[in-house]
């Protein structure tokens, strides 16, 4: 692959530094696990109640109207169709704060990524990461990743409270956040549908073809297995 001129990397977290099944049947399982009874000790915590809220538009009644079970039953539900709910993303991080802080979580991250990340930075290339998680929670995963703390390589994580991942907005804000040309950023990730919106914002791109991924059929996008094959300029 050549190399790509970018002064900011920008990466998604499922399914391209860490391994799907990682998010799905761990992270997800220890939320299910742990939902009810953070919801029944938490009630009245500004993420419990924002959940609250999100539940009661959906049904189209009061808040107060939706008991702890009612949201702990929908929230779960939620999560089995991985809904991409800005308030349940946020619940999730808090469940996952825990989990992670007792010790008995570590976050999966792809041998190839630690040592791409310093690469890039010790080029003066600007890193992020732009994930349906909310920033907590991707603060969490790479904080207590088997790789170690990987939160210092990153000078920002933005989450959907910035805009849909498959929506071109949300990558021009990012860009402005970051202080560059959309087309000084390089996006990383699996899903062709976030590449696609991140190129129609301007910005380079390149898919991540992790075991399992779809391979963008039309073949807009640079693809790579793995971080080591992505070359910087």
């Amino acid at each position: 692959m050549a190399a790509i001129p970018a002064r900011a990397v920008l990466v998604d977290i499922e399914g391209t530094t860490t391994d799907v099944r990682f998010v799905h049947e761990t992270l997800f399982s220890v939320a299910r696990r742990d939902l009810a009874a953070h919801v029944s000790a938490h009630a009245g915590s500004p993420e419990v109640e924002a959940a609250r809220g999100a539940v009661a538009r959906e049904r189209g009644v009061s808040a107060a109207a939706v008991s702890d079970g009612e949201l702990a039953a929908a929230l779960l539900s939620w999560i089995d169709e991985d809904r991409k709910e800005t308030s349940l993303k946020a619940l999730q991080g808090k469940i996952w704060r825990s989990a992670y802080e007792s010790g008995g979580l570590r976050s999966h991250v792809y041998p190839d990524v630690e040592p791409a990340l310093r690469r890039w930075r010790d080029l003066g290339v600007t890193l992020a990461v732009f994930s349906s998680g909310s920033v907590e929670a991707q603060e969490l995963l790479f904080r207590h990743s088997t790789a170690g703390d990987l939160t210092g390589l990153f000078t920002r994580f933005f989450d959907t409270t910035t805009g849909p991942k498959r929506e071109p907005g949300a990558y021009e804000k990012i860009a402005e956040a970051l202080g560059v040309r959309a087309g000084e950023v390089l996006f990383l990730s699996d899903v062709a549908a976030e590449l696609d919106a991140a190129a129609k914002a301007g910005m380079r791109t390149v898919q991540i073809l992790r075991p399992g991924t779809a391979r963008d059929a039309e073949g807009r996008h640079v693809v790579a297995e793995r971080f080591d094959q992505v070359a910087v300029a």
